[in-house]
């Protein structure tokens, strides 16, 4: 088992815009990586399965739901400190960053924002431990990027509501203990509902044979008539807006998430390229090389200035859906580039797991793809420059 000798980069001296609580934030977050996921994750992408052993080590390094007010269990942490945890975590992995951002953007945030008083009251604080894990029902099979078109739908029975329909490519659905479902209810508007593990006709199949966040849970949520209390209806918020509000959150996660893929592919390369000796030199002493990593750490750099303005903008309330995706296209397009450069720079050892690389460029081809594809992102950004849609 190798040790991790990860160094993070920060060739604009980037920490100077920090707080000593984002620092303290990250450095624990880190720490904690390199202790619990580093030494272990390779075994388990091998062997696709999720390392249930961390949740609770992730609830304590702030991982779910970090500016969640502490009233409800979270730590009441601004942005920029989810930003860090986030690209703290994905530089261990994106699936177990999957599951964290998950958990903070896709399920706390919609029941804190969204979810009345006795919601917040029962559900958060045990998210927030990892005592309870959720997931995020909204991409059908047949509707990914046009979610409006869904067909799970709910109908007013009376005492309760009547579920059906189901929901794929779900993190976190095998083991979860509750799902915020998306559904349309008679008249044809998107709600939110909380389904719990247990009711009647709620089965959650695993999806097998993925390349990509192997070591992260996947799965379907499937609603056969399914009977969910009225009370389980988030009341604050409906239409397709809500979900999508959701999903600005988790983007923005996303985009810090990246630059830490991208950060330990760099660092890997890096110190490779001091150690690999061909025609009598270390191979970072040739020119491609230096090409390669000089092109990495400038574009680490640039997307770490785009996430800390976000950060701030999002501090601010003033971060629009419009700068949230382009964050997101950009870093993690950034991210894969990086990867694919990295494991051309170790060769064939690259494609093995003696090394993160090739784990990190197969998860990443599933993160330039969720939660709004590369193509999807670009429109969001040339309806905002233009004011005129290309999706319909």
């Amino acid at each position: 088992m190798k040790p991790d000798l990860f160094q993070s980069p920060d060739y604009y001296l980037l920490d100077d815009l920090l707080s000593e609580e984002h620092k303290l934030v990250r450095d624990a977050a880190r720490a904690w990586v390199k202790k619990e996921v580093s030494p272990i994750i390779e075994d388990y992408a091998q062997r696709a399965e999720f390392p249930k052993q961390i949740v609770k080590g992730l609830g304590e390094i702030g991982g779910f739901g970090p500016y969640i007010p502490v009233e409800y269990g979270g730590a009441g942490l601004d942005q920029i400190s989810y930003g860090l945890i986030m690209q703290e975590i994905e530089r261990g992995d994106s699936g177990v960053r999957s599951t964290s951002s998950v958990q903070s953007s896709l399920v706390m945030y919609p029941i804190w924002k969204y979810g009345n008083e006795a919601q917040r009251m029962k559900y958060l604080p045990k998210l927030a431990t990892g005592e309870m894990i959720g997931c995020f029902g909204l991409t059908e099979p047949n509707y990914g990027s046009d979610p409006g078109s869904m067909i799970s739908n709910f109908k007013d029975m009376g005492d309760h509501y009547l579920l059906n329909g189901a929901k794929m490519w779900i993190s976190n659905s095998p083991f979860a203990d509750i799902a915020i479902v998306w559904a349309k209810n008679e008249e044809g508007r998107i709600h939110g509902l909380i389904v719990e593990r247990g009711m009647e006709g709620f089965t959650t199949p695993e999806t097998h044979n993925k390349w990509s966040l192997r070591a992260s849970a996947t799965g379907e949520l499937i609603f056969d008539n399914v009977k969910v209390p009225k009370e389980n209806l988030l009341p604050n918020k409906s239409g397709l807006g809500a979900p999508l509000g959701c999903l600005d959150s988790a983007r923005y996660g996303i985009a810090w998430g990246a630059i830490g893929a991208a950060m330990d592919c760099y660092d890997t390369a890096l110190r490779y390229s001091k150690e690999r000796i061909q025609f009598d030199k270390p191979i970072g002493a040739t020119q491609l090389q230096q090409k390669k990593l000089a092109e990495m750490i400038t574009e680490i750099t640039k997307a770490q200035l785009l996430t800390w303005r976000l950060g701030v903008l999002r501090n601010e309330g003033r971060a629009t859906t419009a700068q949230i995706s382009m964050a997101k296209r950009n870093n993690v397009d950034m991210a894969l580039t990086i990867a694919r450069d990295a494991r051309q720079m170790l060769g064939g050892m690259g494609i093995t797991g003696e090394y993160s690389i090739m784990r990190h460029m197969m998860n990443l081809e599933s993160v330039v793809t969720y939660e709004g594809t590369h193509d999807i992102h670009l429109l969001i950004t040339g309806m905002d420059i233009t004011g005129l849609s290309a999706f319909k």
